[in-house]
């Protein structure tokens, strides 16, 4: 697959610290990148457009307000499905927390046959060197809950570094989804397994960032906790074989 086939899509609120070295270190492997900023107040939209005036594969999505991340990825999947070059489509924190490098490894496992590839945490070669044990333990223990209420059986659902084979993402209710925030990430991985989707995990070692300032909060968490919850008690009867999809 020609990289420019590749698109790696970047939701951004707040991060001009960082667009600048992202874009380049991403599309010196001759990916695209599309930025898609919720009207940041310090300009990181207006450095995007700045940045795509002199690099050909860089484009903008400027969006009215900021709407959370569900919401950011689903317009620009609306895009990149329109578009005629978008084979494989990429979610990337603009943050660094997710090495550019390892880009060429999800997109190979799209390519080896992967509906979606997930940098994973949580599978061997995966860490989280920056983490205290608290968080450690709770991200883990969130992923194990998610698993077992869903019964995905994907080790790390909240992780956002993923690469979609374009045609399998247009078989997800992606614009029907109920979270905004990284329980976007734990829905559509279990929307894609219950599609019967292939879903590869890729060891990654997930880095807290240097710049900026983070996005997750207490309230994105607790959507995510009561959705997983409420997802799972309504289809435990089908799990159960009580009743038929």
């Amino acid at each position: 697959m020609l990289p420019d086939r590749v698109t790696v899509v970047v939701p951004t609120y707040n991060e001009k610290e960082n667009l600048s070295d992202l874009v380049s270190a991403v599309t010196a492997q001759g990916y695209r990148v599309l930025v898609v900023d919720d009207s940041s107040p310090d300009g990181t939209g207006e450095l995007a457009e700045e940045i795509a005036a002199g690099n050909q594969l860089v484009s903008v999505m400027h969006r009215a307000r900021k709407e959370g991340l569900g919401r950011a990825y689903a317009a620009a999947f609306d895009q990149l499905l329109r578009s005629a070059h978008a084979d494989v489509i990429v979610e990337m924190d603009a943050d660094f927390s997710h090495d550019p490098a390892d880009l060429p490894r999800l997109v190979e496992a799209v390519e080896k046959g992967a509906d979606i590839a997930i940098g994973s945490r949580y599978v061997p070669g995966g860490a989280t060197p920056d983490w205290s044990l608290t968080r450690k333990i709770l991200s883990r223990g969130g992923n194990l809950y998610s698993r077992v209420m869903l019964g995905h059986g994907v080790r790390d659902s909240t992780a956002g570094f993923r690469a979609f084979r374009a045609d399998a993402l247009s078989r997800l209710p992606y614009g029907e989804a109920r979270a905004s925030g990284y329980g976007f990430q734990v829905e559509m991985a279990w929307r894609a397994s219950r599609a019967g989707l292939k879903i590869a995990e890729v060891p990654v070692v997930f880095r807290d960032r240097s710049r900026g300032t983070s996005k997750m909060g207490g309230k994105i968490v607790l959507e995510a906790m009561w959705l997983v919850t409420l997802w799972g008690l309504r289809h435990l009867p089908e799990r159960l074989g009580l009743v038929r999809r």
